[in-house]
């Protein structure tokens, strides 16, 4: 016989995360002591919520000066993923820009089709634009993408705005680099000659 809180362990659960299970009736031949401790006996096994069930979380955020909000949005994923008695199979984190379309973590998991369920706070985690089409993506992959919060703020479209302003500039100014550079060298070739 084990305590719940050894059991979660073994099972990489977080203890309220056990202690759901148990009242849900998720872990077969576990009871409670008068006492009120909770003990599984050794050959109970978890109950499967669902044989195919492939939880994921995804937070990401725009620059590692941020690293801190990455860390605590991941936490606040699994937490809600606990609290709705999920097990979480990856709780991916990246730093990158919502405009940029390659990032390898999102795009590996992608690839994988392994994710029944998606969990992100807000949709532009995932993306800036185009979240009808990774949406679109996801489900013919039998995968949801759930979002915790869906409320878009008037501030959001305005770094919406900035973002691809600056995501222009950026290739404009390193297409004039570029062109410079060409030119320097052909002008350096020509010396050479």
């Amino acid at each position: 016989m084990k305590k719940l809180s050894e059991y979660a362990k073994e099972h990489n659960l977080t203890y309220r995360t056990a202690f759901n299970h148990f009242h849900k009736n998720l872990i077969s031949g576990a009871y409670q002591l008068p006492s009120g401790t909770i003990v599984i006996p050794d050959n109970a096994n978890q109950k499967k919520i669902k044989e195919t069930e492939y939880v994921v979380t995804y937070a990401r955020v725009s620059s590692s000066e941020n690293k801190n909000n990455l860390i605590s949005q991941s936490k606040r994923l699994v937490d809600y993923c606990n609290a709705k008695g999920w097990t979480t199979q990856e709780n991916i984190t990246e730093i990158g820009s919502g405009l940029n379309d390659n990032r390898p973590k999102l795009i590996k998991l992608l690839n994988d089709r392994k994710a029944t369920k998606l969990i992100v706070e807000h949709k532009d985690r995932l993306t800036r634009f185009g979240f009808n089409f990774l949406n679109t993506l996801c489900k013919q992959n039998n995968c949801e993408i759930i979002i915790l919060n869906k409320v878009e703020e008037k501030e959001d479209v305005i770094q919406d705005f900035v973002s691809i302003i600056t995501s222009f500039c950026a290739k404009i100014y390193g297409q004039r680099r570029s062109k410079r550079k060409t030119e320097q060298l052909i002008q350096q070739l020509k010396e050479v000659k």
